[in-house]
């Protein structure tokens, strides 16, 4: 009998994409992969079902599953709603895998923790499958032990530094929003969700070991887990989505970056939930303009309160009516202006970029990393502020856009900080070192490489057997 692993993860790109990337790398090693996805919100559905079709297409030897939500709402309370509920229609899935294969693992998004309890009624191994790097998985591990010595809220404590074996000293005003009130339902959920990861069998992590050295080996030492227990740590990474290259469908940005010079254009680009309003739009904008760059730039809508709807392909921005008058026939000879998105992978890895403005999602963190492009971290929400210091401070391969964690980044520091990243003495040795971390990555990746190895550990665990995969 053929043996399945389940991948299990939510509709949000950040999560879904990676796990996706997992998925292909399983099938190749010869495992039977069921991917299943919990769709957020009932009116989401055109978008969920498109692109699981597409992906389903472009991957005929994973099986996709998608659990509809049981109730409507929004807000992350909602989600974890939705999650709960979703255990029961996973457990009749795995179920039925079971009559026709042995269900080897299953493979949880952190979001996802709660199905761990239908994986331990099953008797099925369950691994957390970690989307960001260590250097957050440590801080999230650690947690609930600073949270016993707080006796205060985070949002009350602001700047002062806290300190996780592994990372520099963090300011407590960078964790994510979500920990910032110490009696919430949502912290408390939280706190549950970072307990229960020294039940799983095992964490993947995106990312390779040489990226985050001091944290691994905070992780793997049980530094950061209550009474030093550690499940094994697998860093399986980079996971990046490298899509098939067909000239005939080259997005129009790609088109023009191939009539730029080498390494001249900054690119601005935010994630799938990254969006700002009219005002800073305009700063950005004026920035630009004032650089004297060329730039390509990804704009969304102006920031809408319901996350999930920004992912809408349709919601494409009226750049006339939201950026300062003029400002696109100013700019025109040295810079382009996309709607919405653009094929990130493709463009970071294009000669003519020179540098990323991003607001340091891992994913994107990851993708630059890859390509050896430097960045200028402008973080905007969940883990984004701590991956931002692990980018400036640890890493040294990024400067930070000031103003990030105000109301408003002026044109000024746009201007300065797009400057500094291409024309100064500073950006050259931040160049450099990018450089170093992307010939690591692919060091990582190769056969006999720390991340290929940690996958081929990971196999053996799931197999049960000591044959090599």
């Amino acid at each position: 009998m053929k043996g399945t692993v389940l991948l299990y993860t939510l509709i949000a790109l950040g999560h879904l994409m990676p796990m996706v990337e997992l998925a292909k790398l399983l099938s190749k090693k010869g495992m039977s992969v069921t991917l299943v996805i919990v769709d957020l919100l009932k009116d989401s559905s055109s978008f969920t079902s498109k692109t699981i079709s597409r992906l389903s297409t472009a991957n005929p030897t994973i099986s996709f599953h998608v659990i509809p939500p049981a109730t409507e709402g929004e807000g992350i309370d909602h989600l974890f709603k939705i999650l709960q509920e979703a255990n029961t229609p996973l457990s009749y899935l795995l179920q039925s895998i079971s009559e026709t294969s042995s269900v080897c693992a299953v493979v949880l998004d952190m979001f996802c923790t709660c199905a761990l309890d239908v994986a331990r009624q099953l008797n099925i191994p369950a691994y957390l499958f970690y989307t960001s790097g260590a250097y957050d998985l440590a801080m999230d591990i650690y947690f609930p032990t600073l949270d016993k010595n707080l006796d205060n809220s985070i949002v009350e404590i602001g700047n002062r530094l806290l300190h996780v074996p592994g990372l520099p000293p963090i300011p407590g005003s960078h964790l994510p929003d979500h920990l910032h009130q110490k009696n919430s339902p949502v912290y408390k959920t939280f706190i549950n969700i970072y307990q229960r990861f020294v039940q799983y069998d095992g964490m993947l992590v995106n990312t390779f070991e040489s990226l985050e050295k001091k944290a691994v080996e905070a992780l793997r030492a049980g530094l950061c887990f209550p009474g030093g227990y550690t499940p094994p740590v697998y860093c399986i990474g980079p996971l990046i989505s490298v899509p098939e290259k067909k000239e005939e469908e080259r997005h129009e940005c790609l088109v023009w970056l191939d009539m730029q010079p080498r390494k001249s254009v900054v690119f601005l680009s935010f994630g799938s939930m990254g969006s700002f309003p009219e005002q800073q739009l305009r700063e950005i904008a004026t920035g630009l303009e004032n650089s004297g760059q060329r730039f390509l730039w990804v704009v969304r809508s102006p920031t809408i309160a319901n996350r999930l709807k920004r992912l809408d392909p349709q919601d494409k921005p009226d750049l006339q009516a939201i950026l300062p008058e003029g400002f696109i026939d100013r700019t025109k000879d040295r810079g382009m202006v996309v709607k919405q998105w653009a094929p990130q992978v493709e463009v970071l890895n294009h000669e003519s970029v020179g540098a990323f403005v991003t607001h340091c999602g891992w994913n994107s963190i990851l993708e630059a990393t890859m390509a050896g492009v430097p960045m200028i971290g402008w973080p905007m929400y969940a883990e984004q502020k701590l991956n931002k210091i692990y980018l400036v401070e640890e890493m040294k391969v990024a400067v930070d856009m000031k103003g990030y964690d105000e109301d408003i980044v002026v044109a000024k520091e746009v201007e300065d900080k797009v400057k500094l990243i291409m024309e100064s003495e500073e950006s050259r040795v931040i160049r450099e070192r990018m450089e170093t971390m992307r010939e690591k990555a692919v060091e990582a990746l190769r056969e006999c490489g720390s991340s290929h190895t940690a996958l081929e550990d990971f196999l053996k665990a799931v197999r049960k057997d000591d044959v090599p995969c």
